[in-house]
This record gives structure tokens, C-alpha cells and sequence, in this order.
């Protein structure tokens, strides 16, 4: 990530009154695998979160966040709710932490 990058977790909660199937209808007659992220968003992660749904983290310029939203709104809605977080990756400072735990002990 540099500095000119931000993080945002996306949760993408099934719409437990569809099943598999609708949900991908929807999905793919609205165009969002074929367009889902916008150009110049990267894809950090995409996990599955069985009976929840999917959480993806994107890594973008600041400048790409409306065009995320607006492409959920447009892509994805009626598919699944949607929850977006700003995020960042803890683990350099897990591991400062495990270093700075392991130097008391000392």
C-alpha cells in the first residue's frame, strides 16, 4: 500500500431471500463480474463467509472511492446488502508489538 492508497472492506451480505442461483442472476445480468472492481482497484482479499456472505478489501487511490460505491450500487445491489469500512493492514504493527512484548520479558 503506499500513501497515496487507501484500503475500504466491502461485506457483502447474501440476501437470504434469494437463493444461489437468483443471487447470481442478478449478479451477472447486472454486469458485476465483468466489471467488479474499477479499473485501477486492486483486490487485497475476497473471503467467504459461509451463511454471512463475502468480504472483499480493495486497495485504491483515494480518488476511486465514489467509483467503487457507485459500481455497488449499480452492480451489486439486490444481490446482496452492503457495509463498507475503511481498513489497513495490522499486521506490520502486530509484529512490532510481538517484538516490543518479547523485549520486557527480557
Amino acid at each position: 500500500m503506499t500513501k497515496e492508497s487507501v484500503r475500504l472492506t466491502i461485506f457483502l451480505r447474501h440476501d437470504q431471500t434469494k437463493n444461489l442461483e437468483q443471487i447470481d442472476e442478478i449478479l451477472f445480468s447486472q454486469g458485476f463480474w465483468e466489471n467488479f472492481p474499477p479499473a485501477g482497484v486492486s483486490i487485497v482479499s475476497w473471503q467467504v463467509l459461509m451463511g454471512i456472505g463475502q468480504v472483499v478489501t480493495l486497495e485504491m487511490p483515494p480518488a476511486k472511492v465514489r467509483e467503487v460505491n457507485l459500481m455497488i450500487e449499480q452492480k451489486a445491489w439486490g444481490a446482496f446488502k452492503t457495509e463498507f469500512y475503511p481498513t489497513y493492514d495490522f499486521l506490520p504493527v502486530l509484529e512490532k508489538k510481538r517484538a516490543a512484548a518479547a523485549a520486557r520479558k527480557k
